[in-house]
């Protein structure tokens, strides 16, 4: 018996406690909350592979019996037969003739990036839905689903990468303030008041005239001011806990300090933190659609759903747009909102299951 446990992977041996386990059950209580990150969770899988999804090159090509992937490489038309040395269109109807007599193409379910130009529109864009354009088009004869699919993966990735580097910096900075005390804590509070009275938007207006924003440019000039929302929680827990016996014990044994945040404060620090996480993690995806709406934000011509609300408001005529952009930030910003009530129920003492 001894060997066949010893022989299991470690990942099979690994044992949860009880208090895991009635967080996870409290979590899974929450059907609204559980079915909620299973569905956005499949929802962002589906737009990580987004080239592989809505593209406006196959993502595999036979031809005279060797494959090629155009969605990772890009290949010249005289690869094909063609004439040209530039990188083949495959949708022009010469190329797609050439590939189809000497093999064949497996096309995305959506033909069309967020930066293809529809330019066989019947009538002109923006153009309403149709077999096509399943949301229509907008006023740049662009898919508008293709740019729903790529827009909500950027909105996400830059919430996912403001939310995780501001938590580890504001709860660097909470854990510091609480453990130490003193006149550090009091110096750093009196850092944030001023720090957190600076204009941010005035500031992104004004920086946005001198330079070209970006993903990295946002999310540093962002970061500046979002990490100062985990602080008062990680300080107070800290402020709490230095005094406790244990902490007395361990520091009276020599244990060193940063052992003590780590190992023994800040495991409860974290259980506060992480039920605001959810939360905090939707502001930051609305705060980039405001800014892409507001013209401030990604570069133009980049997929957002910022810049497809933009559009709703600028073109009346087309409502497909304004719904569009209203309906899938509402309902991302919904799934968040519930993923976060079930990991703060999973995280309260007080909730138990009956």
């Amino acid at each position: 018996m001894s060997t066949n446990v010893l022989s299991q992977p470690t990942f099979l041996r690994l044992r949860i406690t009880p208090l895991t386990r009635r967080r996870i059950d409290s979590f899974k209580a929450n059907k609204r909350g559980y079915w909620s990150l299973w569905l956005f969770l499949l929802m962002f899988v589906f737009t990580l592979v987004a080239e592989f999804v809505a593209n406006d090159k196959p993502f595999l090509v036979n031809y005279r019996g060797d494959f090629y992937s155009p969605v990772l490489k890009a290949y010249p038309e005289t690869a094909f037969g063609g004439e040209f040395e530039t990188e083949a269109d495959y949708r022009d109807p010469f190329v797609a003739e050439l590939i189809n007599r000497h093999g064949w193409m497996l096309w995305p379910l959506i033909r069309y990036d967020h930066r293809t130009v529809a330019w066989d529109l019947p009538v002109p864009a923006p153009s309403p839905p149709d077999a096509q354009h399943w949301l229509g088009t907008d006023d740049q004869a662009r898919d508008v689903v293709a740019r729903v699919v790529y827009g909500f993966r950027i909105s996400v990735l830059f919430g996912f990468s403001l939310t995780v580097i501001s938590a580890v910096i504001g709860v660097s900075a909470g854990a510091v303030q609480g453990y130490f005390g003193g006149w550090l804590d009091l110096l750093f509070q009196r850092f944030i008041e001023v720090w957190s009275g600076l204009p941010t938007l005035y500031l992104l207006i004004i920086l946005a005239s001198i330079v070209e924003p970006n993903f990295w440019w946002l999310l540093g000039l962002l970061l500046l001011f979002s990490w100062m929302g985990f602080v008062g929680v990680v300080r107070a827990e800290f402020l709490r806990a230095r005094n406790f016996d244990y902490v007395r014990a361990a520091r009276a044994l020599g244990v060193g300090n940063l052992t003590i945040m780590l190992r023994h404060v800040l495991p409860n620090a974290m259980v506060a933190t992480l039920t605001f996480i959810p939360f905090i993690l939707a502001g930051s995806v609305t705060v980039l659609t405001s800014l892409d709406f507001l013209g401030i934000g990604l570069p133009p011509g980049s997929a957002s759903l910022g810049e497809l609300l933009a559009q709703g408001k600028a073109n009346l005529q087309a409502p497909w747009l304004g719904l569009t952009g209203f309906f899938v930030i509402a309902l991302m910003l919904s799934l968040l909102i519930f993923i976060g009530e079930a990991v703060r129920d999973a995280f309260d003492p007080r909730k138990h299951l009956g």
